[in-house]
């Protein structure tokens, strides 16, 4: 892939970004200033009038925080079931790099056991041809 085909894609993925990420802000912005009124959240199940553990905040830092903690369990779940195939992808970089070992070995031996059997390299015979007759 050239440089200048790379760095087109980077920016169609700039601009993606750009198209995706601007209207989430502004609705994300929109829905804080609509929803700042405190809210209490309960974590007692036992005491709904006095609950041992409470927590007071505005509305909206709960859902955003409700929203970042689902991001991250999400993105660690997909993590751990990719497991299986990062750990294949090495093994398969590693196979990889021996080869290329291997291969470059084989290109060495060959390369000296052809030149110790024939001797220096000669040059190949060139073709001769009969003048055209007329």
């Amino acid at each position: 892939m050239t440089q200048t085909a790379r760095s087109a894609g980077g920016l169609v993925r700039k601009i993606i970004a750009a198209v995706i990420l601007v209207p989430l802000a502004v609705i994300i912005i929109a829905f804080a200033v609509a929803n700042r009124q405190i809210v209490t959240v309960s974590l007692d199940p036992f005491s709904a009038e006095h609950p041992a553990a409470s927590l007071t905040l505005p509305l909206f830092a709960l859902v955003i925080v409700l929203l970042i903690l689902g991001v991250l369990i999400g993105g660690i779940a997909a993590w751990l079931r990719q497991s299986k195939w990062r750990r294949t992808a090495r093994r398969l970089e590693r196979e990889i790099a021996d080869l290329h070992i291997e291969i470059e070995a084989l290109k060495r031996t060959a390369g000296v056991s052809t030149a110790s059997v024939n001797g220096p390299a000669a040059a190949p015979e060139r073709l001769q041809l009969r003048p055209p007759m007329r």
